[in-house]
């Protein structure tokens, strides 16, 4: 099939931004422009020559604006199929051009939604209809039609004009690709507003995810696995996807699920805090006083483990943490955090072992937004839950046992009951002077998640805080860390022994809070 000569392009864009270079460099290809309202009126003062869509159709825009390009003469030239006799004479008989290239971006709907304070009015006059209609028909006929929705396209679709006169069917095809894929999302969009709107934010019928491929990784989870990683284009939250990169080879998947998780960990507390996270566990995380206490304490809490982590920073990295991290005994694969004070980036990025290898990246302020919905795709389909985030009411909090803890220990009660959340299933941490001691984790039953904990601890176990992210089955894990001086434990409950578990506590002297919320993470 030979590709149409591109003589007239219909150009109707929202989004002007390199529009009158493209369509100069059209005309100069010899190329008839016409073009609709704001777009003409644009190209118009431009010097482009062009042609307004209702001179040719005899028909005025109206409503608004909200009636301008459905029309045969509009359509029928899109739509019409070069190889079909009965198409080409129906054009004859109709007084209708043909259009082989058609230019249209959308109205932008999601960025007027996401405004505080928007209007539905405002919202429902932002869906474009004429748009999508004209850019579905182009991509349908792609095989004579050349389609173009994005301004990133302008460059390769002039060259292949200004070169050839036309456009390869490659090209084309690619190109219809992308159109589809942007009226589903812009569709997928206005759905979610729509269900936003008028059924709540309860579990919709149907579900649509939109993400933009932001880069091909170099592998997934092991080197034989193919991997990319996508961007939610409608999330304003600070995240290790949409930071900047100032140091280091390109992300793995692996490091960005650290970073995730790491980001989640101090995200979460108002003090200066650090999380060292290996394997998506944290193996170290603290809160100080300065940045540089929080990451001491958090690298000594398993140093071992620690070598090789990624690091989250609730705060900027300063200089005095950066000559701790490149101490000769430590090493990060990556580091994420608000910001890097220039010196510290001097001796992150210069330290020898550490030079281009390791990754900064730079996310801005924190907030406080989290993902509302967590989804997670199975065979054949997808679960989807509320993220679990929030602080829990310590209004619901019961001390279970005869003893209560002594109040200077609350502090760390709160930090291990908020650190045990980011923990895999079954869970236990031990934490002392608000620092992770050591951590069970990912461990089928609870007793060996106790033992682990216990090891990586050592002999810096006396006197710290037990948080366990669900019930203790039975007596035995309480039993085992009686021997330990452990100083408190805090717990959902609801065990059918929870009877038997505090007669333990109480036998060994060890208060106990019952939080009557679990945070299982599998």
């Amino acid at each position: 099939m030979n590709s149409p000569k591109i003589t007239r392009a219909l150009i109707s864009v929202s989004d002007k931004v390199g529009i009158a270079s493209f369509a100069r460099g059209l005309v100069s290809a010899g190329v008839e422009i016409y073009s609709t309202g704001g777009t003409r009126t644009h190209l118009d003062k431009e010097g482009i020559p062009v042609r307004d869509i209702a001179d040719y159709t005899g028909f005025p825009e109206m409503m608004g604006g909200r009636l301008k390009t459905l029309h045969p003469k509009v359509h029928g030239g899109i739509l019409c199929r070069r190889n079909n006799v009965d198409d080409m004479n129906a054009l004859v008989e109709n007084g209708i051009l043909t259009f082989e290239l058609v230019v249209v971006n959308l109205y932008p709907f999601e960025a007027t939604v996401l405004r505080e304070g928007v209007t539905e009015e405002e919202a429902i006059e932002n869906i474009d209809i004429g748009g999508p209609t004209m850019i579905r028909a182009a991509a349908k006929n792609h095989s004579f039609i050349t389609v173009v929705t994005d301004r990133e396209q302008y460059s390769t679709v002039l060259e292949q004009v200004e070169k050839m006169g036309c456009t390869t069917l490659q090209l084309r095809q690619s190109l219809a690709r992308d159109a589809f894929m942007m009226t589903a999302n812009y569709d997928a969009a206005i759905s979610q507003f729509f269900i936003n709107r008028f059924e709540g934010e309860g579990f919709p019928a149907s579900l649509s995810l939109k993400y933009k491929r932001g880069s091909v990784l170099r592998y997934g989870e092991n080197p034989h696995q193919q991997a990319a990683v996508y961007i939610d284009p409608s999330s304003k939250v600070a995240s290790a996807v949409t930071a900047r990169q100032l140091n280091g080879k390109e992300l793995s998947y692996n490091n960005l699920l650290d970073l995730d998780s790491a980001l989640a960990i101090v995200r979460a507390f108002s003090k200066p805090s650090a999380a060292v996270i290996k394997h998506n566990n944290p193996c170290g995380a603290a809160v100080g006083v300065r940045v540089v206490d929080a990451v001491r304490k958090a690298m000594s809490g398993d140093p071992l483990s620690a070598f090789g982590s990624v690091i989250g920073f609730n705060r900027p990295v300063d200089v005095e943490s950066a000559e701790y991290l490149v101490l000769p005994d430590h090493f990060v694969e990556a580091i994420i955090a608000p910001s890097f004070d220039a010196g510290a980036i001097e001796i992150l990025t210069k330290k020898p072992r550490w030079g281009t290898n390791v990754r900064l990246l730079q996310v801005g302020d924190l907030g406080v937004k989290l993902n509302k919905w967590m989804i997670r795709p199975i065979e054949g389909g997808a679960l989807i839950q509320e993220a679990d985030a929030g602080v829990d009411p310590e209004d619901q909090w019961l001390v279970a046992t005869e003893k209560s803890p002594d109040v200077a220990l609350m502090d760390d009660i709160r930090f291990a009951w908020e650190l045990v959340r980011h923990v895999k299933s079954n869970a236990i941490v031990l934490c002392k002077d608000e620092m992770l001691l050591g951590v069970g984790a990912g461990q089928m039953s609870r007793i060996d998640s106790v033992e682990i904990a216990l090891k990586k601890a050592g002999d810096k176990v006396t006197g710290s805080v037990l948080g366990s992210d669900a019930f203790f089955p039975f007596p035995d894990s309480i039993e085992r860390v009686a021997e330990f001086g452990i100083a408190a434990i805090i717990q959902p409950g609801g065990s059918r022994k929870d009877a038997a578990v505090i007669d333990a506590c109480n036998n060994a002297n060890i208060p106990m809070i019952f939080t009557n919320r679990r945070h299982f993470k599998h």
